[in-house]
């Protein structure tokens, strides 16, 4: 049976051998409720409460600023809503108009629904939106300003640095960012941001399993309701052994994020070095962008065809987010971008791990050009 090759780590990873091993160790001996009061249930609390703390050091917040969730869609939808909510005087959102389905869908429904205005700033050609753009969109009834940090389909990197700060010293939003394409790729600075979004199973985590940054001073409401868990902020008995190994998920994530960094590098420049050879291939992802990430187009081959077709040699590749990989629509992240319709409608999005090799890069390559000869 021909070897699969994965390509797609910015869609989901493989658990990380250590991850999983603890996972089955907990799973075996801490199955009661967290909330019980007899010893064991006690016991599970305090572990809970240590990896709460583990977490918070590692991101340089506090531990009561760390809610367990099930993952960035639930955070996301939770920091829009939540603090939206709790400030009916304020009717205005700032976003991008690259974001996430998730953070895209909520302020939707934010439109449609409870009648705010959302401002979606356009992205430049490099993916990326600028402070001046922040300043000019700013309003008195801004209630939040929803940025990710970097890109899932092209991997371009927001100033969310400057950004944020702006938005805490000279306004009264709150500032929030998604997370969820940034640990173990890029610094991560959380001083003047308000609510952050992070998911572990891109990460080498676990499915369903993430965090809410979601600083004390951040005004609230719960979108669902329950009993005193996570500071009453999310009800529901607690996932307590997926929300204990969220901790080393976190850790190993960081850390072999440095550790691999100029491998992964390594691998993604000969990746583009091969693809510029190719006639009437065509680079999307900016200068800038992270590590990991490469999309590129070869106009003559829609993206569907071409996944199909490089699945059946083998290869485990995205034509855009995942979320949205059964609509045939034009990834919306690359027309924001100003490319052609078919341009992004032929994209492939490369996603690459620590687990890769330029022996797998180089059977790509060799499989992409029989394909462009077959159907290009």
């Amino acid at each position: 049976m021909q070897r699969r090759i994965y390509f797609d780590g910015a869609s989901t990873t493989a658990i990380h051998p250590d991850v999983l091993s603890t996972y089955k160790t907990l799973l075996d001996k801490y199955y009661v409720n967290s909330e019980s009061l007899y010893d064991e249930g006690s016991e599970i609390s305090r572990m809970m409460e240590k990896a709460r703390s583990a977490i918070a050091e590692l991101l340089g917040v506090n531990a009561n600023d760390t809610i367990f969730t099930s993952g960035s869609s639930e955070a996301n939808s939770s920091a829009i809503k939540g603090v939206c909510f709790s400030q009916p005087d304020k009717k205005h959102i700032i976003t991008t108009n690259v974001e996430h389905s998730s953070i895209m869908n909520a302020c939707l429904q934010m439109e449609q629904v409870f009648s705010y205005d959302v401002t979606y700033l356009p992205v430049n050609h490099e993916g990326v939106v600028t402070l001046r753009q922040v300043k000019d969109a700013m309003r008195p009834d801004t209630a939040l300003v929803s940025i990710m940090a970097v890109n899932n389909e092209v991997g371009s990197v927001n100033p969310i640095d400057e950004i944020s700060e702006y938005v805490k010293k000279h306004t009264h939003a709150y500032m929030h960012t998604d997370l969820t394409q940034a640990i173990g790729k890029v610094d991560v600075n959380l001083q003047n941001v308000d609510l952050a979004s992070i998911s572990a199973h891109k990460l080498e985590g676990l499915k369903g399993s993430g965090i809410l940054v979601k600083k004390v001073h951040v005004p609230f409401v719960p979108l669902i309701n329950g009993g005193e868990q996570e500071y009453g902020i999310r009800g529901g008995t607690s996932n307590a052994c997926v929300n204990m190994i969220f901790a080393k998920t976190l850790r190993l994530a960081i850390e072999n994020g440095k550790k691999y960094h100029d491998y992964i590098t390594d691998l993604q420049t000969y990746l583009i070095d091969e693809l510029k050879k190719i006639p009437d291939i065509l680079m999307n992802q900016p200068e800038k962008a992270t590590c990991n990430i490469v999309n590129f187009s070869y106009e003559k081959i829609p993206s569907e065809v071409m996944q199909n077709a490089l699945n059946k040699r083998g290869f485990m590749v995205s034509a855009r987010s995942t979320c949205a990989s059964k609509s045939d629509d034009p990834s919306y992240v690359l027309s924001a971008m100003g490319y052609s319709s078919r341009r992004a409608s032929s994209c492939i999005r490369i996603s690459l791990t620590y687990r890769n090799t330029k022996e797998e890069i180089q059977q790509f390559i060799e499989s992409l050009k029989e394909i462009i000869s077959q159907y290009g």
